[in-house]
């Protein structure tokens, strides 16, 4: 029986989108950054091969989250476990440190998007998990430096959390500003709480959209994973 569909465009204010789902208690939700993958930045083609080794592939890719320029990641990044960055509470220039920033992470069964304080007052255990910024949507509320006639247009990408707690994952294919796309992840889907990712190198990879961006080296990426069918 085929599997259904886990990826959508849909259509929200003057912006197109393609939005996939999963289910963090039966899809297998990763993190894997460019030390894992080799210098010179993380790819998909990268990741493929690393997971081929492994009698693994990626279903789903997308870039996830800000990295410095050896690719080294700004803010926290676990890896099957593993700290490779630790969480960030600096102030400076930057998306990343436009307050509120936030954490999506993968413990357990279960995924959550949390705003860094609380993150760090949570005790979180996460076996994945990536920082960035800035927060689309705290507890119901989008971020309040984003303004309806907001006039930065650019393509992006972020990750929030559905009423059932599915994983939403969402990349715009037109360019938009902020405060329409956290309005997509609030008003549209649902969410009560959504994280920005990037939207300078904003990329998915998905063969059910027949989607694989190429290009743009990541810092790190979100990936769903499966093992090989033979």
């Amino acid at each position: 029986m085929a599997e259904p569909p886990k990826c959508a465009r849909i259509e929200h204010l003057s912006g197109r989108y393609v939005v996939c789902t999963f289910d963090p208690a039966a899809d297998d939700i990763r993190l894997y950054g460019a030390a894992t993958l080799g210098k010179g930045g993380a790819t998909y083609d990268r990741l493929r091969t690393h997971l081929l080794r492994k009698g693994e592939h990626m279903s789903f890719g997308m870039n996830g989250g800000m990295y410095h320029p050896d690719y080294g990641p700004v803010g926290l990044l676990v890896e099957g476990g593993r700290e490779r960055g630790a969480l960030n509470h600096a102030d400076a220039a930057g998306n990343f440190f436009l307050k509120p920033n936030g954490v999506f992470w993968v413990a357990d069964g279960r995924a959550g998007v949390t705003e860094t304080e609380a993150y760090a007052r949570a005790g979180i255990a996460p076996g994945q998990a990536t920082q960035s910024g800035p927060m689309l949507v705290v507890d119901g509320k989008i971020h309040p430096r984003f303004l309806p006639g907001g006039t930065s247009l650019q393509v992006r990408n972020g990750v929030g959390i559905l009423p059932d707690g599915r994983v939403a994952l969402a990349i715009s294919q037109t360019r938009v500003r902020f405060h329409n796309f956290a309005t997509l992840f609030r008003d549209r889907l649902g969410c009560r709480n959504a994280l920005f990712l990037d939207g300078s190198i904003s990329s998915l990879f998905s063969p059910e959209m027949r989607r694989h961006d190429r290009g743009a080296m990541m810092g790190t990426i979100i990936a769903v994973v499966k093992p090989l069918p033979w």
